[in-house]
């Protein structure tokens, strides 16, 4: 929408990092003036908070007077550092800076694909430092939390492994863009320590699924797995029969926005 994004350092020394920030305060202008929750958007592996879905979740915030909050994870969009750094940890970090830093009150995360791990965890941590009451609703598209595990290192090929053991990461083409995904042995090892779906997971707050069940990348299965680990929050799971791992379509968007209307209501 044509923001200046705001340059936060994250990290000190070999650690340091500049993260691009777009956030936009909440309306003043808005008959109702009860105290609405702010947007936060949580981008997934290799995307940014220039995409199609993003700038949609923008633009219902400026309609409906919210805040919104969106970033690009180290090494992705308009951020520095190198990408083959990143591990859910880094980015993880990441995303409570910015929470801490450019938002107050209470927020609704929505976060897709690997965001969506991020924001599991992302709630986890604010749990751990008594902050409960600053997350209040979760939108999660397509999530793919403990993907490394459990969706993509099952997947690799003797070839690979000994790729990871011997240069440190493997590389896959993509459909989503020209450039290769990587994928290092750090994130895979660092996505152990971040694993969601091994126990019960109390996220204190309604949670609204979206889920294409034609997801190349994350089976709706791995949905329904996650439901399974939410017994004890208000959680709704909306499947797209033909939707595919983006949900970037017109009617997909529509489906992100009315779930994001119901939560502000």
């Amino acid at each position: 929408m044509g923001q200046v994004p705001s340059n936060i350092e994250i990290g000190t020394g070999k650690e340091m990092r500049v993260v691009a920030v777009k956030h936009r305060p909440a309306s003043n202008d808005k008959e109702n003036n009860t105290k609405l929750p702010g947007l936060i958007w949580l981008g997934g592996y290799r995307s940014d908070m220039e995409g199609t879905k993003a700038i949609a979740l923008e633009a219902f915030a400026v309609e409906h007077g919210l805040a919104c909050t969106r970033f690009d994870y180290s090494g992705h969009g308009q951020s520095g550092g190198d990408f083959k750094l990143g591990t859910i940890s880094r980015w993880l970090e990441e995303s409570l800076a910015v929470v801490n830093q450019f938002t107050s009150g209470p927020q609704i995360l929505i976060g897709s694909s690997m965001g969506a791990w991020i924001a599991l965890r992302l709630v986890q941590e604010l749990q751990k430092a008594g902050q409960m009451d600053r997350v209040i609703g979760m939108l999660l598209l397509a999530p793919a939390p403990d993907f490394t595990s459990e969706l993509h290192e099952p997947l690799l090929t003797d070839a690979q492994k000994q790729d990871l053991i011997e240069k440190g990461y493997v590389e896959e083409p993509t459909p989503y863009g020209p450039e290769p995904n990587i994928f290092t042995r750090a994130l895979f090892e660092d996505g152990r320590k971040n694993s969601v779906l091994t126990g019960t997971i109390n996220t204190g707050c309604p949670v609204h699924i979206v889920q294409g069940m034609e997801d190349p990348d994350v089976p709706y299965t791995h949905a329904l797995r996650l439901v399974d680990h939410l017994p004890a929050d208000d959680v709704v799971l909306t499947l797209v029969r033909d939707g595919d791992h983006r949900l970037s379509r017109p009617g997909d968007i529509t489906l992100m926005l009315n779930a994001l209307s119901q939560m502000i209501a």
